[in-house]
């Protein structure tokens, strides 16, 4: 069977372009969503510090394939564990509990591709519009609100984050 798409136009985002979000710890740029790539795929780059860990999480619609570009990831995927670092790709799919931790002394920097797209909503809906072009400041994330839209987006929580390195 062919598959066509209805988008008929290149989509281009140079280096520090996209939606900028503070989305927990992370400062995360929304470089291409759903409805620029016909619901192909989501493409979004987070910058994330060191110590920095979602919990433990299943995705029931999408696959996630990190590809890092500066730093050390310790990633988890089932009951396996990968270390990760610059220009490493780790294939998460839907399914299989996973998470992973930023490793080291320096923030990391990775590529999230998210199949089908879709998902980079929650980043969104989560998260709130960059204030400035770092970090966002310390604070606790709102489990109340991560808990209720992983739910609306097909996600669950089935654990905690990775302990400290």
């Amino acid at each position: 069977m062919e598959t066509t798409m209805d988008v008929q136009t290149a989509v281009v985002r140079n280096p520090g372009e996209g939606e900028r979000l503070w989305f927990t710890t992370n400062l995360t740029l929304i470089k291409a969503r759903a409805a620029d790539t016909d619901g192909e795929f989501g493409l979004i780059e987070s910058v994330a510090p060191p110590g920095a860990s979602p919990p433990l999480h299943v995705h029931s619609h999408e696959d996630e394939t990190f590809l890092i570009l500066e730093g050390e990831l310790t990633v988890v995927c089932g009951e396996e564990t990968y270390t990760a670092g610059p220009g490493a790709m780790a294939f998460l799919p839907r399914g299989v509990p996973h998470t992973f931790r930023v490793d080291g002394e320096l923030p990391a920097r990775f590529l999230t591709l998210i199949t089908p797209g879709g998902m980079e909503d929650f980043f969104a809906k989560v998260g709130r519009p960059a204030e400035g072009p770092g970090l966002p400041p310390a604070a606790p994330p709102d489990i109340e609100a991560l808990t209720r839209w992983s739910e609306e987006f097909g996600m669950r929580i089935v654990g905690p984050p990775l302990p400290p390195a």
